[in-house]
């Protein structure tokens, strides 16, 4: 079988991207995601992501991290997923899809993608550390030295130690001023640093408000891969009107023998 595909990055968080409409793809093919993810033998992405049709919305959004197994939200793949629709012509400037984690609304313009994350209804503050759901679990840290951090090390030993099997994400952040962080993030699934996290900047950015950190509702987030930003409005003890924005970029297109 071959099989054309597409590959996006946002901020460089990469993903392969299949157009799935007419159910060519196999499902919950764990060893074939895992095959078309890996760097060396395959495609090389940190997840797959199908394009499918859906009734209610403009499209549905299947996620697979790179180890094979069907995730949860992706901020940036859902980004990623809005600029391949829009190139696709499935969708024009605006679009609503549908998600592991429920309905999301998005607009593109020049490249940059705006996308509605979930409310989250609370967050859990700690000693040392915030976690919090926006879409996928993540735990957020404030560290010294944030560029010298063994990132895989750390987070490996909080991923499992601390949040066991399910495991959870790690965000390491360091302030970098008034409404500006530094983020690198260890992801589940990839079981490694990833260049960009798109539900990890936003827990970050809902967690550094949360606890005093930030007063402003639009924070700047800078991440190995590139910068994103993330807006909000306080409700009650969570958030809501929650927006991740940054760009999403094809890199090229192929085909592949499966």
């Amino acid at each position: 079988m071959e099989l054309n595909f597409y590959k996006y990055q946002g901020t460089g968080n990469d993903f392969v991207m299949v157009d799935n409409r007419q159910g060519i793809f196999p499902k919950n093919d764990t060893k074939l995601v895992n095959f078309l993810c890996d760097r060396k033998f395959g495609v090389g992405a940190d997840g797959l992501i199908l394009l499918e049709d859906d009734d209610a919305t403009d499209f549905k959004m299947v996620y697979y991290n790179a180890d094979g197994n069907e995730s949860s939200m992706c901020g940036n793949g859902g980004r990623c997923l809005v600029a391949f629709a829009n190139f696709l012509n499935v969708v024009k400037e605006v679009c609503t899809f549908i998600a592991v984690d429920g309905l999301h609304s998005a607009s593109i313009k020049d490249g940059i993608v705006s996308l509605a994350m979930q409310d989250v209804a609370e967050i859990a503050t700690f000693e040392g550390y915030t976690f919090l759901n926006t879409g996928s679990p993540h735990h957020v840290q404030l560290v010294e030295n944030l560029a010298a951090l063994d990132v895989k090390s750390n987070g490996a030993k909080l991923r499992y130690g601390k949040y066991g099997s399910t495991g959870s994400n790690i965000n390491f952040v360091s302030k970098e001023g008034d409404a500006a962080f530094a983020v690198r993030t260890y992801e589940r699934g990839v079981e490694d640093e990833t260049l960009s996290c798109g539900t990890g900047v936003t827990a970050v950015a809902l967690a550094m408000h949360a606890n005093g950190q930030t007063k402003e509702n639009k924070v700047a987030l800078t991440t190995p891969g590139g910068t994103l930003n993330v807006s909000f409005e306080k409700n009650g003890v969570g958030y809501k009107n929650i927006h991740l924005v940054g760009p999403a970029t094809q890199v090229f297109s192929g085909l592949i023998k499966i």
